[in-house]
C-alpha cells in the first residue's frame, strides 16, 4: 500500500519541531532555568543551552540525513532521561502532560532511528 504522506516528509517535520524545541530553549533561558531541580549541580540555565543544543543537533542530523540512527537515538535517550528525572514526580501528582509528550516523543525518535538506512 502506497503511503499518503512519505515518511521523509514526517521526518523532517519532526525534526523542525524538534529543532524549534532547542531554540526556544536559547531564547527562554532564563525564564525555563528556574525550572531546572535544586538537585541539579550548575547554573539551572546552563542545563537549559545542554538540553536545547541536543534537539537542535539531532534535527540537524535528521535534516541532512547524516548520523541520523544516532542522532535519534541520543535525542531518545536524553527525552527518556527527562521522563524519569522530571516528570516522573509531577505525573504522580497528576500532572501526566509532560511525561507523555516527551515519552511520545522519544518513541518517535526511535521509529526514525530505527528506519535509518546508516
Amino acid at each position: 500500500m502506497k503511503s499518503i504522506i512519505p515518511t521523509r516528509v514526517a521526518e523532517m517535520l519532526f525534526a523542525l519541531a524538534m529543532g524549534t524545541f532547542g531554540v526556544l530553549h536559547f531564547i527562554h533561558a532564563d525564564m525555563m532555568g528556574g525550572a531546572v531541580p535544586d538537585y541539579m549541580p550548575a547554573d539551572g540555565k546552563i542545563w537549559i543551552y545542554v538540553t536545547g543544543g541536543g534537539p537542535i543537533l539531532a534535527a540537524i542530523a535528521i535534516l541532512i540525513n547524516k548520523f541520523k540512527r544516532l542522532a535519534c537515538y541520543l535525542l531518545a535517550l536524553m527525552l527518556l532521561i527527562f521522563v524519569f528525572t522530571l516528570h516522573l514526580k509531577p505525573a504522580m501528582d497528576g500532572n501526566m502532560g509532560a511525561l507523555l509528550k516527551d515519552t511520545a516523543l522519544a518513541m518517535a525518535a526511535i521509529i526514525i532511528g530505527n528506519n535509518s538506512s546508516e
